[in-house]
């Protein structure tokens, strides 16, 4: 069944509204997810979804095969007129479908990794979309999981989806603090690796073909303490500029890369 709603008064949408918020989405314990990508992707991984929105004239073909992959998923289902779409829509994308869920929360105990495992470690990053672009990196490589460690953002923010393009629902993700996840690693016998300015070797000379954790820090702060000490190996990438960093998203992706290049090669894959 669906019900239609034209007022921008109506307190679903100002709750569904509140969802942009931290707070909001604390209090209420739900994600807002936009777009038909990102809305695929919490569908394939099976996230729970309680309200579906729908504004007809902002519907393209790829928001209408969705909407009939949604209908079993039994989300409340709301059509909304080209006001309270106004309201709801995020900037100037728009693509007439936007869902409200359960966030897909998990914890270090929960996490299956594998036997040789890759993991991607982001302590105290600020940005949502680079929490968003780092996994979408990670996703592109197959990452086995990636840990936020003492967060400075939610994972499930709504730029962070938007930048991660939905593989935020796809990566396992956990948020942990930095002195968990530290000793969590060493009691699974993982590699670790803290990226650090002109510190430790170049990333190419490290042998990522091993279970390997790498740990990127805030552009602004850099890491903590905790991840210095005899079980934690320093990594660097060459700097040939006037900067003394690069944007933490691409150094995720610039190390991942290096990461399986040699764990294809290892296992006699070509790199396509």
């Amino acid at each position: 069944m669906t019900t239609t709603i034209t007022s921008t008064s109506n307190q679903r949408i100002k709750d569904t509204i509140r969802l942009r918020d931290r707070r909001g989405r604390e209090r209420q314990g739900r994600i807002l997810i936009e777009g038909t990508r990102e809305i695929g992707q919490a569908l394939q991984a099976g996230v729970s979804f309680h309200e579906v929105f729908i504004c007809r004239p902002h519907c393209d073909l790829a928001a209408e095969e969705l909407q009939q992959h949604l209908a079993a998923a039994q989300a409340a289902r709301f059509e909304v007129s080209a006001d309270v779409w106004e309201k709801l829509a995020f900037g100037e994308r728009h693509e007439g479908i936007i869902c409200t869920a359960d966030p897909p929360f998990s914890s270090l105990e929960e996490l299956d990794c594998g036997l040789n495992p890759l993991i991607v470690v982001l302590e105290q990053v600020q940005k949502p979309g680079n929490v968003g672009a780092v996994c979408r990196s990670a996703d592109a490589v197959g990452a086995d999981a990636l840990i936020v460690a003492d967060a400075g953002t939610d994972l499930f923010n709504p730029n962070a989806i938007r930048a991660s393009l939905g593989t935020l629902f796809r990566v396992p993700m956990v948020a942990s603090p930095s002195a968990t996840t530290r000793s969590w690693l060493v009691e699974k016998r993982i590699a670790i690796y803290a990226a650090r300015v002109g510190d430790g070797p170049v990333y190419t000379e490290v042998d990522w073909t091993q279970p390997s954790a790498i740990v990127l820090g805030s552009e602004n702060q850099g890491l903590s303490a905790t991840w210095c000490g005899d079980e934690i190996s320093a990594v660097h990438l060459p700097m040939l500029g006037t900067a003394d960093s690069l944007n933490v998203s691409n150094t995720a992706a610039i190390v991942l890369y290096e990461a399986l290049r040699q764990r294809r090669l290892g296992d006699d894959h070509p790199i396509d």
